[in-house]
């Protein structure tokens, strides 16, 4: 018993301890950690910009850019030399600093930066993908029954808040009967014809392209299925995807 009331003490002192240093973690994140020095381009810009901008306060932001990027094109290699050795002689203070910042961090935060800067630049990956894809005119994917049923009755919806308004629409949803749902499993099963015809038709311009790491694989192409088993597969995933959609309005509302 002695034992066991030692291992509680522990590993609520233990509790304590990781729970600091993961705040910890946090803050040194976000308040003491070195920022990387401005490449020499960069630094162009910061110099260049607010006077550039007095100059010329008709200019949008986006002409703004391109003037600035075309004078850097423009500099000649020597003037562009003195910003590249200012970005070095910071660079090597970047770097000294870096290491004092590191070499005071328990493992502990050293693991909890290294996992946070992980999920930072996955975020960011994932960012540039969809704007990628975006930019690339890539067709939206098909909506389920349940998605269309939600888009023409989320407004006049019972509830105090999104999430609520879709928790109360699936619960509706799953109490309908087959002859309601019926048409809202059609209009899905023509939306995914639609996808078919235009996502064949997109990848086949980013094969043009030369983009076939945006083509689906035959693995991930669907396989025909009959009117009754996308209705089977549709009422299978319906209760997922309403638990994920009440999920993500939650989180948008913290």
């Amino acid at each position: 018993r002695g034992r066991g009331r030692g291992r509680g003490r522990g590993g609520r002192a233990c509790g304590a301890t990781c729970a600091a240093e993961g705040g910890l973690a946090r803050r040194l994140s976000s308040a003491e950690r070195p920022k990387r020095p401005l490449t020499a381009y960069f630094r162009f810009v910061s110099e260049r910009q607010g006077p550039l901008r007095r100059q010329h306060p008709e200019m949008s932001n986006t002409e703004l850019v391109k003037k600035l990027a075309g004078d850097w094109r423009e500099l000649p290699a020597s003037q562009k030399q003195v910003y590249e050795e200012a970005r070095k002689a910071d660079w090597r203070t970047y770097e000294e600093q870096l290491a004092a910042y590191k070499a005071q961090l328990t493992p502990a935060q050293a693991a909890a930066l290294k996992e946070e800067r992980r999920k930072r630049l996955a975020k960011r990956r994932s960012f540039r993908k969809k704007r990628e894809l975006t930019v690339l005119g890539k067709p939206k994917r098909p909506r389920s029954g349940f998605n269309i049923f939600v888009s023409e009755n989320f407004q006049k919806s019972v509830g105090v808040s999104p999430a609520a308004k879709l928790k109360q629409l699936f619960e509706t949803w799953q109490n309908l009967p087959s002859s309601e749902k019926q048409p809202y499993l059609q209009l899905a099963e023509d939306d995914k014809i639609r996808y078919e015809n235009e996502i064949k038709s997109w990848e086949a311009k980013m094969a043009e392209l030369g983009r076939q790491d945006l083509i689906r694989s035959k693995e991930q192409q669907p396989k025909k299925k009959t009117a009754e088993t996308v209705q089977e597969a549709d009422r299978a995933k319906a209760p997922l995807r309403g638990k994920k959609a009440i999920l993500k309005l939650k989180k948008s509302e913290e």
